[in-house]
């Protein structure tokens, strides 16, 4: 599965989030004022991608996502550990218990989930 581009992400968090939505209702939920044109391109870009279907009123498409975001993420995580952490799943919890910015609240609870799953 492709990753995301940095144009893609925020489309396809809103398809996410509404699950069956036209063009215009994307456009609407941007943050930033993007072109009707630019976002009905990205989101065919998604559907070749195979990340969204579509159903057909006429000339119009509503779009629903075809790849769950669980799924997306589980699959990006993975890649990102094999590419960043060469497969190590303890690299990645040791970067993560390193970096400052993580509270003692998250780290303690991160203990937590550790502790529950043996």
């Amino acid at each position: 599965m492709e990753r995301l581009t940095r144009a893609e992400e925020p489309i396809m968090k809103i398809i996410w989030d509404k699950g069956d939505v036209f063009v215009k209702e994307i456009v609407e939920e941007l943050a930033e004022e993007t072109p009707y044109n630019t976002v009905s391109s990205l989101v065919r870009i998604l559907e070749n991608k195979g990340m969204v279907g579509h159903r057909a009123f006429g000339r119009t498409h509503q779009y629903f996502p075809v790849i769950k975001r669980s799924e997306y993420r589980k699959r990006m995580l993975k890649n990102m550990i094999t590419d960043y952490f060469d497969g190590s799943y303890k690299g990645l919890l040791s970067q993560i218990l390193e970096d400052e910015e993580v509270s003692e609240k998250e780290l303690s609870e991160l203990k937590k989930l550790i502790n529950s799953e043996l």
